[in-house]
């Protein structure tokens, strides 16, 4: 477990954010089948099949201090509809990234995401006082960079022939951050948004 980080559940008005366990599997398996995720060879979205041994891939990082993982549980229905991170933690320099995400696609392009971006977001910067909170993506998948864009952070570069992926191709990766003193403004405009009547 990672000292600089307890666990800690957060509450929204859309979503709740609480810390990935066992329990969690058979609404997360029903989301993974929801739009075939997995088959978007640039995400690592689990199989239907493979969300049990992800879970543990996710709790193993947890009790080694670098990675913590959440569930995503959608308030009208009140089950888990993806997951998310805090990882690549470095108490030492205060940073950490935001990552491993991935939602059901009935909730995709919904206020979902955004609150739950704006709750771990508010958390890092007031409650660890994070100094600069990163995000990634495959350069190619368009649909994550603008969802990070859209959040406030800023395109740091791309990391050249930065991962290899399940299927052998090379990953490029855009590398974006929100800085510390960048938050207030961010915070604001997460919050304007959410506030915004749905279109």
């Amino acid at each position: 477990m990672n000292a600089w980080i307890e666990p800690f559940s957060l509450d929204g008005q859309h979503v709740a954010v609480e810390p990935l366990e066992r329990k969690h599997s058979d609404d997360l398996t029903r989301a993974a089948a929801d739009g075939d995720l997995h088959r978007l060879w640039y995400t690592m979205v689990p199989t239907p099949e493979g969300v049990p041994e992800e879970i543990e891939r996710r709790l193993s990082l947890r009790e080694a201090g670098t990675m913590f993982p959440f569930a995503v549980i959608q308030k009208s229905t009140g089950h888990a509809v993806g997951m998310t991170t805090y990882m690549n933690i470095s108490a030492s320099n205060r940073r950490l990234e935001i990552g491993s995400t991935w939602y059901r696609k009935s909730v995709q392009r919904t206020p979902l995401n955004t609150e739950c971006k704006l709750l771990l977001l508010q958390h890092a910067f007031e409650e660890l006082e994070s100094i600069c909170v990163e995000f990634r993506s495959h350069f190619i998948n368009t649909q994550s960079r603008r969802a990070i864009e859209r959040l406030g952070a800023k395109l740091d570069g791309v990391l050249r022939s930065n991962m290899i992926m399940a299927n052998g191709t090379v990953r490029d990766t855009a590398v974006y951050s929100i800085i510390q003193s960048e938050w207030p403004t961010v915070k604001a405009n997460l919050t304007w948004r959410l506030e915004q009547p749905a279109s």
